[in-house]
């Protein structure tokens, strides 16, 4: 680059007499006047015309002329002699398609993000982008073209062509259940055995509550096959010691602190030769039942769900009475309820608290679904046939192979049973508590006796509704819906018959 010599002397000349001391009386009235006050506007106006990326500060530190012309030659030059180097920068590729594609299912296989092994170069380029552009940012001054305008947009969202496809979506695995753990618990209607199951299908604690007095004998001679859980008996480690089986629960008898005896696998079922038992004994009383907070818990009569849970594990525990020709006698009775985490006919919670609001405006509870997005029953019984065949109930090979009874209303939790393999030789209807008296204000009446006035006892149950009935206009609408539009087997109860 050639170098320019500046006479300083012509620009002290001119600083003199623009910003001198004031002329001396023999200047002529033709000499040029003092400028001092028009100094600064003429520099910002200078500024503000050669654009906003020259400021009035660079008058003051080694101001060029050619600076204030961005097309000139002198501007390119100086630019490019004091910009700083440019730093290489890396593009975050998100390995995630974006948010509309991943609710459409089209990624629904893959898995997440972090559930994929690292890289060992995180930052490098990725395969299914184009290189990135090495384009000076511009001017504020000029507007960007619109090639730029695309590179450093915020929100492009790249189209399906931009996305690898998906991999061929693999198989469902094969569904397996396991009993975690076995206890005795006391009811109303007899002593159970709360079986806690878990699955490889979702991450709930499902239940399985077992009527089966039998399970406190040891020796085996009882006349009816003993409810066990296979995978509970069965041996989880070499290393397990007897206590451990015992703690889970994989233990016969009674426990006690003199007694604790771990089962061994199998567990012999009943002394006996013959499979089906003695003569008379009918198949095991079976209920499947789906979780419901607000009438269970809460004793809400929107639903009869608290009622139902009672009088299934009441009906389980009623006696047996056999019927042989040598002398009649009379077991205790067996069962069980599978208590699914289904909340809501499988909505769940959130959502069957807000369709009960649509309930209040006039819908039934099939429509109050539909509105909210779901089906009318979004129920699986997949777990609950792994359930009842760990149990050995229903199922063929199983030391209840006669078939189970069940106590249900409705036609279709019978048909998804078969289609799980699960042999079906009866069905027990459930009929409301209400309906089979219609006698409510006997629960409330009082009884005058010789001591005072005495209320009658209610009834023991298991949940909050206990051994009551449900009623009112709220469960007449709930059993209707059920009966009308979902088919259950149940006659309605016409208001002229006392009782059915």
């Amino acid at each position: 680059m050639s170098t320019c010599t500046v006479d300083v002397t012509l620009d002290t000349a001119l600083l003199d007499i623009l910003a001198g001391p004031a002329a001396p009386p023999r200047i002529s009235k033709s000499s040029l006047p003092r400028r001092d006050a028009a100094l600064d506007p003429l520099l910002i106006a200078a500024a503000a015309a050669s654009g906003p990326h020259v400021t009035r500060n660079h008058y003051h530190h080694d101001f060029f002329p050619g600076a204030t012309l961005p097309n000139s030659d002198n501007a390119r030059d100086i630019a490019a002699s004091t910009r700083a180097p440019e730093r290489k920068r890396f593009a975050y590729v998100s390995r995630q398609a974006p948010r509309r594609q991943r609710l459409q299912g089209s990624l629904a296989d893959e898995g997440k993000e972090n559930d994929q092994p690292r890289e060992a170069d995180p930052l490098r380029s990725a395969d299914n982008l184009p290189p990135a552009s090495k384009k000076r940012r511009p001017s504020l001054a000029s507007p960007p073209t619109t090639t730029e305008s695309k590179v450093f947009s915020k929100h492009q969202i790249p189209t399906a062509s931009d996305v690898s496809p998906s991999p061929k979506a693999l198989p469902p695995p094969h569904l397996e259940v396991k009993c975690m753990a076995r206890t005795r618990i006391p009811t109303p209607h007899g002593p159970a055995f709360l079986h806690l199951y878990h699955n490889n299908k979702d991450n709930k604690e499902h239940l399985a509550i077992v009527v089966d007095p039998a399970q406190f004998e040891d020796t085996g001679n009882s006349p009816a096959t003993a409810i066990r859980s296979q995978s509970l008996d069965s041996i989880w480690d070499e290393n397990e010691t007897e206590m451990d089986r015992i703690i889970r629960g994989a233990y016969v008898g009674r426990l006690s602190n003199v007694y604790q005896k771990a089962s061994t696998s199998p567990v012999p079922s009943q002394s006996s030769n013959d499979p089906s038992g003695p003569e008379g004994l009918p198949a095991p009383l079976i209920r499947i039942h789906s979780e419901c907070f607000t009438g269970e818990t809460i004793g809400s009569m929107r639903c009869d769900c608290g009622e139902q849970l009672d009088e299934a594990i009441r009906q389980i525990s009623k006696p047996i009475t056999l019927n042989p020709t040598s002398s009649p006698r009379t077991i205790p009775g067996r069962g069980a309820v599978i208590y699914l985490r289904q909340e809501g006919r499988g909505i769940g919670l959130l959502s069957k608290i807000r369709a009960y609001n649509l309930q209040d405006m006039g819908h039934d509870t099939v429509t109050a679904n539909l509105m909210l997005g779901h089906k009318a029953d979004e129920r699986g019984y997949e777990i609950a046939g792994a359930i009842l065949r760990d149990l050995g109930l229903g199922s063929e090979g199983s030391s209840c192979s006669e078939g189970v009874r069940i106590l249900t209303n409705n036609p279709d939790k019978v048909e998804a049973l078969k289609k799980e393999g699960i042999q079906i030789v009866d069905r027990v209807p459930m009929v409301p508590r209400s309906w089979q008296s219609r006698k409510m204000e006997a629960e409330k009446s009082e009884i005058q006796g010789d001591a005072g006035t005495e209320r009658v006892s209610e009834p023991a149950g298991i949940t909050l509704i206990g051994g009551k009935s449900v009623y009112g206009d709220d469960l007449d609408k709930y059993l209707r819906t059920k009966v009308l539009r979902m088919g259950h087997m149940l006659p309605l109860w016409l208001g002229d018959v006392a009782e059915m």
